[in-house]
């Protein structure tokens, strides 16, 4: 028997994360680095904060996060990711954003609280930025409706729901619903009740009740939904 390709596969090292502000984004963040076996640097230039998390966190220090002489005496210029987590000071937002991007780390993440704000990150180093407010906001204006369970957008106008069949496809395979010529979206996976979620194939039968996995472009998921 043919031995998988990835039996001998190395296991990944350790992600290495400094996180930048510990505020609600950033403390939560940095939680889930540490939960999910990272190791995390956080920094803060507020000694209550960084006391709070410092048994949570793999490394925390208290540091003006704009001063480059001090980061760089903590070791952040040599880890391989970074997040500015700074929301509320936008100055402070950008000179650790330059600082950073100075520095010449690979990943840097950081957060805006506004297009515009999101825009000058990009030009002063940041390689992604995220809109925490406005992509929770536009995620729960699309659940709120009921037409879908759960919405994912990804950045290339694309995106994929997880919604209840509709009726007109009850009783059909997933080739005579006509669903992917009809709406040109993809039924990715299926859950039956009490079941859990399952590839679908082309004969897959869809029953009433079933929850379905959608993507495709954000417009034609959207169009689907429209049939709850």
């Amino acid at each position: 028997m043919a031995k998988s390709p990835f039996a001998k596969h190395p296991k990944h090292p350790t992600t290495r994360v400094a996180v930048l502000g510990l505020g609600r984004f950033g403390s939560s963040l940095a939680r889930e680095l540490v939960v999910h076996g990272s190791e995390v640097l956080a920094v803060d230039s507020n000694p209550r904060l960084v006391q709070q998390f410092a048994d949570e966190l793999t490394h925390v220090a208290v540091a003006d996060t704009t001063d480059a002489d001090a980061l760089e005496q903590l070791g952040v210029a040599d880890f391989p990711h970074a997040v500015v987590a700074i929301g509320s000071d936008l100055e402070a937002s950008i000179l650790t954003t330059s600082t950073l991007a100075d520095f010449d780390i690979p990943r840097i993440w950081a957060k805006a609280t506004s297009r515009q704000h999101g825009q000058i990150l990009e030009r002063v180093g940041a390689h992604r930025v995220v809109l925490p407010e406005f992509d929770m906001g536009e995620r729960i204006a699309h659940l709120v409706t009921g037409r879908m369970l759960d919405y994912i957008e990804f950045d290339d106008n694309y995106a994929m729901i997880r919604t209840t069949a509709p009726r007109a496809v009850v009783g059909m395979t997933l080739t005579d619903s006509g669903l992917r010529q009809q709406f040109d979206i993809t039924v990715v996976a299926i859950k039956r009740r009490g079941g859990e979620f399952t590839y679908t194939t082309p004969e897959t039968v869809v029953s009433d009740g079933d929850q379905l996995i959608v993507s495709g472009a954000i417009a034609d998921v959207e169009a689907f939904a429209d049939l709850i």
